[in-house]
């Protein structure tokens, strides 16, 4: 029988553990292993955990490392067949591990999967991070089945087949352990967003793929470290976005679509400050400069694709930016219809 270690990751988050933790116990079978990774917490989530929980191991990491660092130091600690990479600010339902591990255990040439995840504080809606499976647009701007930038579709079933997907959201990972370390695991300099879109870039490079299983449903309340708004979780969106592209996107492809980004990236900073929005402006000009400093320096930690490609899976032809603020098509369904040839075959 194959095993599973579920690792959530903790900073500061005893009441989130308090709250979901009893949830994803009950939900363990007997060849389930349920891991707190903490990220040098400063308030009593680890002894909490400790007294309450003693059937859950706990590893300490030294530092804070963000949820890049902070997951492979834990995990080159962890042995299993599968690991579950689980936000500590999500709600998990009964037999949400089964469809998961069947879909992977019927196809070996699946690295990787994520559940159906709804917003927890609106539980009919889909939740920003992931919803129903990642997708892709063009230029490199990552969307979901369900999510389009800032608009949730209600979920009413629409998106309740298996299918493939680009990338599978860390909120609720569903991966091969030998697939985690073969590809190098997360990228330590994203620290945190975005940093699973590059492993399952990286991925499908090495030759697997991806699916969403929507028999599987989670609510994730999203947020809870840093908040919509927050300065650093801007610049960290912009940054990362852009260093995903620059690690793997094919060079034929990146020599027009990286300038081109760069310039929507410079007209959104100035029209958030023509509202009056300055913390955004100035995070934009930071994730700039910190984009510029990562390309000249000498050293580039992280795990690299073995070879450049754009996602098989997932991936839609034209641009969502254009599709979504221009023509106001704020669904995913609506943005497939203007793309028969491609996103069909997830359907």
């Amino acid at each position: 029988m194959s095993t599973i270690a579920i690792v959530i990751l903790n900073w500061n988050g005893r009441s989130y553990l308090e709250q979901f933790l009893p949830g994803v116990l009950a939900s363990a079978g007997a060849a389930v292993e349920v891991i707190l990774a903490d990220n040098a917490s400063t308030d009593d989530s680890v002894s909490f955990v400790e007294k309450t929980f003693p059937t859950v191991k706990v590893i300490r990491n030294s530092t804070n490392g963000g949820y890049a660092l902070g997951y492979n130091e834990a995990l080159a600690k962890v042995s299993a067949d599968y690991y579950v990479l689980l936000n500590s600010d999500v709600e998990v339902t009964p037999g949400w591990l089964e469809p998961l591990k069947a879909l992977m255990d019927g196809d070996p040439g699946i690295g990787a999967c994520q559940p159906k995840i709804l917003a927890y504080h609106d539980r009919q809606s889909f939740e920003y991070a992931g919803a129903a499976g990642g997708w892709m647009d063009v230029l490199g701007y990552p969307f979901a089945r369900g999510r389009i930038f800032e608009t949730c579709e209600i979920d009413h079933g629409q998106y309740d087949s298996v299918a493939p997907i680009s990338w599978a959201s860390g909120a609720a990972l569903f991966i091969r352990a030998r697939v985690f370390h073969e590809t190098g695991g997360l990228d330590p300099y994203f620290f945190a967003h975005q940093e699973e879109i590059d492993l399952c870039w990286r991925l499908q490079a090495a030759g697997y793929r991806l699916f969403a299983c929507p028999a599987s449903v989670v609510y994730h309340v999203g947020g809870g470290t840093l908040p919509k708004g927050n300065r650093r979780k801007v610049m960290l969106n912009y940054r990362n976005n852009l260093l995903l592209l620059l690690k793997n996107m094919p060079y034929g492809r990146l020599c027009w679509v990286f300038p081109l980004r760069y310039l929507l990236d410079i007209v959104a900073a100035y029209r958030e400050l023509a509202h009056g929005n300055v913390v955004y402006w100035k995070a934009i000009l930071q994730a700039h400069a910190q984009v510029w400093c990562w390309l000249f320096s000498r050293s580039k930690p992280g795990a690299w694709p073995p070879k450049r490609i754009m996602p098989p899976d997932g991936m839609y032809a034209g641009s969502v930016v254009w599709e979504y603020f221009v023509r106001g098509v704020k669904t995913f369904d609506e943005i497939m219809e203007k793309d028969l040839s491609s996103p069909s075959k997830s359907q």
